[in-house]
């Protein structure tokens, strides 16, 4: 059983679930989002925000995560998902399909950051609850090491991108790949800076046809 204060009134909530995204950012590739019961009765130590373990570490502890936990779940939003209804209701959604898989179903829902899914059970939003609530930690490790595999699998799919390294984040050389290729199909339409350089090749596209009519 664990207690929980919410302001000022304290809560006591049989099972508790944790729930973190991975994938805002990027410029390509899903969001993707983790729902997870721990056991009390199995303690995992060493749990954190993933972004301050190593991948190591992380994949060592999202396998004791998988064991030992009473429920667990991983959902995620698509490319598509995203460029249609913005990155931050995509990510709402993907929230939402992870609580709903659990089973059993959490008495409370603690999601990192300053939102929350529509959700059937009671929730609260945690500021920075990745690196203060163990659940969260562990919906964050789950959901980075999900992300990360798909990743590269989309990596090996689409080679000139480079996404194995970056995960899909902007970095120097993501960009300047997208300005030599142009963006590919997992690629976030709706971003700033793909929806420039995507322009840029529509208008190359155009010169050549006139040219060749």
């Amino acid at each position: 059983m664990a207690d929980y204060l919410f302001d000022g009134e304290e809560t006591i909530a049989t099972l508790v679930c944790g729930v973190d995204e991975a994938g805002r950012g990027p410029l390509a590739g899903p969001v993707v989002a983790a729902a997870v019961i721990l056991n009390p009765d199995h303690p995992i130590e060493g749990l954190r925000d993933s972004k301050k373990l190593t991948a190591h570490a992380r994949e060592v502890l999202a396998e004791q995560i998988k064991t030992h936990a009473l429920a667990w779940a991983i959902a995620e939003s698509s490319v598509a998902d995203i460029d249609r209804m913005n990155i931050l209701q995509a990510t709402m959604a993907a929230m939402r399909k992870a609580v709903l898989q659990l089973d059993p179903k959490p008495d409370l829902v603690l999601v990192d950051g300053n939102r929350i899914p529509e959700l059937p059970f009671r929730a609260e939003p945690i500021v920075k609850g990745d690196d203060l609530i163990p659940e969260i930690s562990a919906a964050s490790i789950l959901a980075k090491t999900y992300r990360d595999a798909l990743m590269k699998i989309l990596g090996g799919m689409y080679p000139k991108y480079g996404f194995e390294q970056h995960a899909g984040y902007g970095t120097a050389y993501h960009l300047k790949m997208l300005e030599k290729w142009g963006p590919c199909p997992v690629h976030r339409m709706t971003f700033g800076p793909v929806a420039l350089i995507a322009k840029k090749f529509e208008r190359r596209a155009d010169r050549k046809k006139r040219k060749g009519q």
